[in-house]
């Protein structure tokens, strides 16, 4: 704007009295001053036009960040400020014009706070809903990552009208507080239940060590199995590896005293071998009784290193009497397979899942777990068949026992392994039956 344009829209709404530069009463303002004459009457109104000039482009400004702002709240504060300056700004201008923009853009920001806050209210609502529907969970983990969720949602979600605040805020704060109470009783619950069952299992060691070097061989041997029988019963839920580290302490008393009656037996053994068979019978029974329960106490990798460690146990072991020699071996390599076959399932069904890139369910694993022991019965059905019929073309020729005898012996390892694969066929239809009725 030209200098002469400036000094009109200066006296327009200013003059000079008394060597003052004066401002002219607008809407409930007074006149006031807003400067003095420093060179000329005309160069000081200039002046002051310039500063209105300047004035309201810092409305214009502020305006254009609003409309450009996704967050037109946050500019109320310098609005209601600019529209104080209107009243002590000190320039020569249309302040009038400048407070019904200012005025109007307050109104607009107020309009969109309100809108804002109802959108917030409906919002929150929303999560104390949600938050009500998880409190009673008892699925901990999960609900407690949902209620976080819900948590930084609200903290992202912007405020409601200042009346409702605490009201709302309670009643989103009631129902996750009520889960992490009961979540943090039953946890201590818990670990009240888990220093029982620990203190039960150490004393059951101490019972176990104090006997490792009893002489009283028969004796001891039944308080072992009592004490066997007892672990058993103790209804844990610690984890793996604290019960895995305390089983190792209890075996490894049993074993002690077991391998010294082992030594007494093999220096007995050239008196009377009728005597041992019991005693070798009762160690191959505790060996099968450990292969059958590997599963619960230890997790897989170290159930298969036990499992071939019991099998070489197993060899030390001396006969027992015929009549049971094919039972018992027959129990003990059942477990044993079931150890193994397990392992190699789950092989299979690891590196399947990594290749492909799978994220099953509990009920597709279960699927995916009998699918793939039906294939594997498939496959040994089919190396079976071939065995069966390479043994009816053999010949009845002595010379052909040893070579006959190998087929029959792989034979009957195939018929067991494929019993063992039908029977966990069987356990995990009864977990996928069990898991479809509870769903």
């Amino acid at each position: 704007m030209e200098n002469n344009d400036l000094l009109e829209e200066a006296m327009k709404y200013g003059f000079i009295q008394d060597q003052q530069v004066w401002l002219k009463p607008f809407m409930n303002y007074p006149a006031r001053q807003v400067g003095d004459v420093k060179e000329s009457e005309n160069d000081s109104l200039i002046y002051f036009a310039k500063r209105f000039s300047m004035f309201r482009e810092k409305v214009n400004t502020l305006l254009e960040r609003i409309a450009t702002s996704e967050n037109k709240g946050s500019f109320l504060m310098k609005v209601l400020h600019m529209k104080e300056q209107v009243g002590n700004y000190d320039a020569l201008g249309d302040f009038e014009a400048m407070y019904q923009i200012l005025t109007k853009a307050e109104e607009e920001i107020n309009e969109t706070i309100k809108q804002n806050r109802e959108k917030n209210l409906a919002i929150k609502i929303g999560l104390i809903k949600e938050a009500e529907e998880l409190q009673d969970s008892i699925d901990w983990k999960e609900a407690s990552e949902k209620l976080k969720e819900l948590r930084s949602t609200w903290i992202k979600t912007g405020p409601v009208d200042k009346e409702l605040t605490e009201e709302i805020e309670e009643r989103f704060k009631t129902p996750i507080e009520a889960f992490f109470e009961r979540k943090k009783n039953f946890f201590e619950d818990k670990k009240r239940m888990q220093n029982h069952a620990y203190e039960k299992y150490r004393d059951l060691i101490r019972q176990s060590i104090a006997l490792q070097n009893s002489e009283d061989w028969e004796g001891t041997t039944a308080r072992l199995k009592q004490l066997q029988n007892q672990w058993k019963e103790i209804d844990s839920s610690l984890p793996r590896k604290v019960t895995s580290k305390l089983w190792t302490d209890f075996r490894k008393a049993h074993n002690h005293f077991f391998e010294r009656l082992k030594v007494k037996i093999n220096n007995e053994k050239n008196a009377s071998r009728e005597q041992f068979y019991e005693t070798n019978y009762d160690k191959k029974k505790q060996l099968v009784d450990e292969a059958n329960t590997l599963l619960e106490h230890h997790n897989l990798g170290d159930a298969v290193r036990r499992a071939k460690e019991l099998q070489a146990e197993w060899k030390k072991v001396g006969p027992v009497h015929p009549t049971v020699s094919d039972q018992v071996w027959e129990q003990f390599i059942k477990a044993c397979d079931r150890i193994f076959e397990t392992s190699s399932l789950e092989h299979y069904i690891r590196k399947r899942q990594q290749n492909n890139n799978e994220r099953l369910n509990e009920q597709e694993n279960l699927h995916a777990r009998i699918n793939a022991l039906k294939d594997f019965i498939k496959s040994d059905k089919g190396e079976l068949e071939v065995l069966e019929q390479n043994l009816d073309k053999l010949s009845d020729s002595p010379s052909n026992d040893t070579f006959r005898n190998m087929l029959q012996g792989k034979i009957r390892n195939f018929k067991r392994k494929i019993n063992t694969k039908q029977e966990m066929i069987n356990g995990l239809k009864e977990k996928l039956e069990a898991y479809t009725n509870n769903a």
